[in-house]
């Protein structure tokens, strides 16, 4: 049996998987950093989390290794971070890493003093070195020697990199942002956008939504045609790529090459919450059926395989399989030949092409049998001379028969943490898809996850924890945590008008000016000042897979700003524009998300109040005239049936007439005169935009 590290005890499951190895790992904390000091070693921090592919290679080559993990805890005292645990760390470290190096990626790998001031960062390390990567073998023995004969060097070269990275993460304050930076967003995405593939930039290709929702609403704006088709070619080669699961749905985490077909078989939760979101989005901008129908697709996964039993999700379903990554997506023709008659094979390769590119195999050597689609299912069925509703018919007989045959297969580990900000995204988009669809079952699984975190996932004074796992809630909750939750209570509230949600996400947001708003310069910090020390508090603005917290947060405050009346809440909103304006100006579309806020607060943005009972035909009329239209600068609330000392002010007077449920639409806090009809109403509000 083997003996376990200080490991064993804790809550991650990525620091789980490392309990048996060989290297003496701690935590972080600490603990840890005064041991360094005591013994006067350097610390070696490794960050990754657990479905990590290329995590795992370096597990097996140099972690379970014997004379490695030897070597390591001779020469340091080893720390294992997993970065969904502890988001903060990991961001600071990877912004060292990406100053220091020029890439940045997990595993990440970062030598540092007692004091946590960096010298030495890489990303993968293999045992021994090869084709110009240094190995750990060749590593370790430099980096001891220099500790101990050029100590004096190492430390101020530290130093200088830890003033560097505490300059470059300090956002400097500029002038409240124009309508012309949204322009250069959109020219600058233009600029990287690839009209053959779609998608933005070359290999590997990420999803980026925040990208699509930045073009979907820049359309509606100014009706420019480029960015609606700018956003429907990428999500069309998206849905028909390698990175999509034909057979289970959801997404992968990236296509590895330009056209989408080869992807990086992990699935994150996040993923699948922003991709719901944003075909939800297209659906209501285009109308086309397929954009929803992908949306369901992605939501099906995500309830069928990522729900835990008390109603919260999962973070991640791993790349590998007993070894392999994407063993468990993968097909071969032989396969298909046996599983499949001899008419449904013949549809079936006419519907999907296998991934069996020279090149793709030497780039990752993850392309073989990994099923995409050459062309829609519509221009198939036309191909085939079916009829396109019988086509789709056989074509999903297929898909179930494949999906039972591959659920025999050994599944991928699933990372059962449950994380507060990657929940609160499932909500926004469940709550989004709920009102989008019509769909009471969505609704519902997004109140149940909220309820959850509501009552397990706050401490008595209202603040949130960061996750939850086994029973067991552990950590201070990160300015990501407050605001991805937040935005999924907002959109919980709009799909139902349930004031405990209204309430939560106000009283949250206190909660997190109070631990992570910048009292000087504005802004959120990403950990409050209190949280565990490292060399710089963080304030993120780039958008990378996942927009910002800054982002999100902005558009939470502007919306609750508007439903509840508090003027504090939109000067907090352009206080965080001025906060980022000058780093925003000079790369506005990699603040994509931001753009989303800077658009909404320079108007014109709608408000329709509804005033009357909730389950009168009259409201359901007008709530689904609202809803079936992609309205993004439109905010609807609903008058309560309360008394009106309860209300806020701008509510107070806004009754129905009669009985007859009645709209109010205002702009600029200014309200056209009510109507009943809710032909009208919809005039009012497109006239207004």
């Amino acid at each position: 049996m083997k003996r376990l590290n200080r490991l064993k005890d804790e809550i991650s499951p990525y620091l789980l998987q490392h309990a048996a190895n060989p290297v003496a790992w701690h935590p972080w904390n600490e603990q840890a950093f005064i041991e360094a000091r005591e013994l006067d070693r350097a610390v070696f921090v490794s960050i990754g989390y657990s479905t990590c592919h290329w995590c795992h290679v370096m597990a097996r080559e140099c972690f379970e290794d014997e004379e490695v993990a030897r070597a390591m805890n001779a020469a340091f005292i080893c720390i294992k971070v997993d970065r969904e645990e502890l988001p903060h760390i990991d961001a600071v470290y990877m912004s060292v890493c990406q100053m220091m190096t020029g890439s940045a990626g997990w595993p990440l790998t970062v030598i540092m003093t007692p004091d946590k001031q960096p010298f030495f960062a890489a990303t993968y390390l293999p045992k021994h070195s090869r084709q110009g990567i240094i190995g750990m073998m060749e590593l370790i023995p430099v980096i001891e020697k220099a500790w101990k004969t050029n100590r004096e060097d190492l430390v101020h070269s530290a130093h200088l990199i830890s003033l560097a990275v505490k300059d470059a993460l300090r956002e400097k304050p500029g002038d409240f942002p124009d309508r012309e930076l949204i322009h250069l967003a959109f020219e600058e995405l233009s600029g990287r956008f690839s009209p053959t593939y779609g998608g933005f930039g070359e290999a590997p290709k990420f999803p980026c939504p925040h990208n699509i929702m930045f073009l979907l609403r820049y359309h509606r704006r100014t009706g420019d045609s480029r960015a609606l088709n700018m956003a429907t070619k990428t999500l069309d080669a998206m849905r028909m790529g390698g990175i999509y699961d034909h057979i289970g749905f959801g997404f992968h985490r990236y296509a590895t090459d330009a056209r989408w077909l080869v992807p990086h078989f992990e699935k994150m939760l996040y993923d699948q919450a922003l991709a719901a979101i944003t075909y939800t989005e297209a659906y209501l901008a285009t109308g086309r059926k397929r954009y929803r129908k992908t949306a369901e697709e992605v939501l099906t996964y995500v309830l069928r395989d990522m729900a835990s039993q008390d109603g919260t999700f999962f973070s991640a379903q791993d790349a590998d399989t007993e070894g392999s990554e994407g063993a468990y997506y993968r097909w071969t023709d032989r396969e298909l030949r046996s599983i499949l008659n001899r008419d449904d094979h013949l549809l079936a390769v006419s519907a999907f092409s296998l991934q069996n590119r020279p090149e793709a195999r030497e780039a990752q050597n993850t392309g073989e049998g990994v099923l995409h689609m050459t062309q829609s299912p519509k221009r198939t069925a036309e191909h085939l001379g079916m009829d396109e509703a019988a086509f789709y018919a056989r074509l999903e007989q297929i898909r179930m028969v494949l999906f039972e045959k591959r659920s025999e297969r050994t599944r991928p580990f699933k990372d059962e943490l449950v994380l507060t900000d990657w929940n609160g995204l499932m909500i926004a988009a469940l709550a989004k898809a709920g009102k989008a669809f019509g769909s009471r079952a969505y609704t519902d699984a997004a109140a149940r996850a909220a309820d959850f975190i509501l009552r397990n996932m706050t401490d008595m004074e209202g603040y949130l924890f960061h996750l939850h796992r086994a029973g067991r809630t552990s950590g201070e909750a990160t300015a990501s945590d407050y605001a991805f939750f937040i935005w999924g209570l907002l959109e919980l509230y709009g799909a139902g008008f349930d004031m405990r949600y209204l309430d939560s996400a106000a009283q949250l947001t206190r909660r997190c000016i109070e631990r992570c708003w910048d009292s000087t310069e504005g802004g959120l910090f990403l950990a409050s000042e209190g949280s565990s020390a490292v060399i710089a508090r963080i304030k993120e603005s780039y958008d990378q897979a996942l927009p910002s917290s800054n982002s999100v947060f902005l558009l939470d405050l502007i919306w609750l700003s508007r439903i509840t009346g508090d003027a504090d809440l939109e000067l907090k909103a352009r206080q965080t524009l001025q906060a980022f304006s000058q780093t925003f100006s000079r790369a506005p579309s990699s603040h994509a998300f931001m753009m989303l806020g800077l658009d909404l607060l320079l108007g014109p943005i709608v408000e329709v109040v509804l005033s009357g009972g909730m389950d009168s035909t009259d409201m359901q009329e007008k709530l689904a005239a609202l809803r079936s239209r992609f309205l993004p600068h439109v905010i609807v609330m609903h008058r309560p049936e309360k008394t009106a000392g309860e209300l806020p002010e701008h509510l107070r007077d806004k009754v129905p007439h009669g009985s007859r449920t009645t709209a109010y639409v205002c702009s600029n806090r200014a309200c056209l005169a009510p109507t009943t009809d809710t032909r009208e109403m919809i005039e009012l509000v497109m006239n207004t935009l």
